[in-house]
């Protein structure tokens, strides 16, 4: 991935960093099997109640189907093109296997048109591959990984993204996640071999209000420019403090830094140790 730093020829592209995408898919269009409709709701759940806010417009979007499991056991595929992908971050790779069928899997970093991957215990250690922690020496880098043995990768899924196995102990493995926590997980758990791509997406500047419009991003007001009734923060003569011990959410609880998590969650028994503020 290259960064775009565009030159100011006009307000909207003044400090707009773009990425210059490696993808190998001229077309732009998806693998029509693997792909369906994408409904827009608006922010809103099956009553019709906002339960989101600032959700709304945006460009139109297919969702395409991403196997998250890699339960094609020992059939190799050969990557054909790797592409982007408007509901992630990360690029995509379609994937031909040898049997004839065909499937997207989130493409590491490295990945190339042609190469050869496979989902096996005594898989290479290379990019691509995917198989269980058990099979994987320490200091592996890894993305995509099982919290239960099956279930398909949960975590390490976003650009750029990627986790380390750093011991084994039993019948659980110590991973260190992006976030700086450790934590155990079933060595029988699948992960998958590299960083996720497209590393440079944190490096993305949007530059003007319309560029959020069409990733479905509407508008966020200040609490402190509304009125007392409809947030905390509101009221007051001109530039007021928000006159409480600490923010609060519009719906009156502890904001920015309140920590949330149950101390008694089952799975506090897994992380080794938390994250880092």
């Amino acid at each position: 991935m290259a960064l775009k730093f565009h030159k100011p020829t006009s307000p909207g592209t003044r400090g707009r960093v773009s990425l210059i995408r490696e993808t190998t898919s001229k077309e732009n269009k998806p693998y029509k099997l693997l792909t369906s409709g994408k409904a827009k709701t608006g922010g809103r759940n099956n009553q019709g109640k906002i339960t989101v806010r600032h959700i709304g417009g945006g460009q139109k979007q297919k969702y395409r189907v991403i196997d998250f499991k890699r339960d094609k056991i020992s059939v190799p595929g050969r990557v054909e093109s790797i592409e982007y992908d408007p509901g992630r971050t990360a690029l995509i790779a379609l994937i031909a296997y040898k049997d004839g069928e065909k499937r997207y899997i989130l493409a590491p970093a490295g990945l190339k048109k042609g190469d050869i991957i496979i989902t096996s215990e005594d898989a290479d250690i290379k990019e691509g591959n995917c198989l269980s922690l058990r099979s994987m020496p320490p200091g592996t880098i890894i993305h995509n990984i099982e919290l239960k043995p099956g279930c398909g990768g949960i975590i390490v899924r976003s650009a750029g993204a990627s986790a380390q196995l750093l011991a084994k102990d039993d019948d659980f493995a110590h991973v260190k996640l992006p976030s700086s926590e450790v934590r155990k997980i079933p060595l029988d758990c699948k992960a998958t071999i590299g960083q996720i791509s497209n590393i440079d997406h944190e490096n993305i500047v949007l530059a003007k209000a319309g560029r959020s419009r069409g990733l479905g991003k509407r508008p966020t007001v200040r609490g402190t420019a509304m009125n007392p009734v409809d947030h905390p923060h509101g009221g007051g003569e001109g530039k007021s403090p928000i006159g409480l011990p600490g923010p609060q959410t519009p719906w009156g609880k502890p904001a920015l830094g309140y920590k949330t998590r149950n101390p008694k969650k089952h799975s506090s028994k897994f992380i080794l140790k938390r994250r880092k503020k």
